[in-house]
C-alpha cells in the first residue's frame, strides 16, 4: 500500500524513527514536477548499488550512519550530516547500522529543463534498498 504524499502547507515529520525503524518502509514524502523528497529506510548492511540521477540531489542522514561512495571516494554520513551531489554523479550507499535518510532530488530546473529518469517508484526504492 502506497503512503500518501504530503500536500502544500502540510507539516512532514522527519524526526528519527527510533524503535519504529524496523517497521518503517522507504517512501516518497512528496513529489512535484520540480522536486521529490524521499525518506529511505535502510537496515544495517543494506543499501543501493551504484547509480546516477540526472538532476542534483542531497542526501541527509537522519539517524544511524551510512557509507556513501561518490567522487571516487568513500564518505561516512552520520545523523545530522548532509551531502550534495551534482546531477549525473555516480553514487552508491550502504547502511553501517539501521539508518534513515532524507533524499532530495531536483527533477526539473527553471521550469524548462527536465531531468528524465530521476523519479523512483515505491517498488524501485524497495528494490534498490536491498
Amino acid at each position: 500500500m502506497a503512503l500518501p504524499h504530503a500536500t502544500s502547507g502540510q507539516v512532514i515529520d522527519v524526526r528519527p524513527l527510533g524503535d519504529k525503524m524496523t517497521e518503517a518502509v522507504s517512501h516518497a514524502l512528496f513529489k512535484t514536477e520540480q522536486l521529490e523528497l524521499i525518506r529511505l529506510v535502510l537496515p544495517r548492511g543494506k543499501g543501493m548499488p551504484e547509480h546516477a540521477v540526472h538532476g542534483p540531489i542531497t542526501i541527509q542522514c537522519l539517524e544511524g550512519s551510512i557509507e556513501l561512495h561518490a567522487h571516487q571516494k568513500m564518505l561516512l554520513l552520520e545523523a545530522g550530516e548532509l551531502v550534495y551531489l551534482a546531477g549525473g554523479e555516480p553514487h552508491a550507499l550502504r547502511a553501517l547500522e539501521d539508518a534513515s535518510v532524507l533524499l532530495t532530488i531536483l527533477l526539473k530546473h527553471d521550469g524548462n529543463h527536465d531531468f528524465p529518469g530521476n523519479a523512483l517508484t515505491q517498488s524501485e526504492m524497495a528494490q534498490r534498498a536491498s
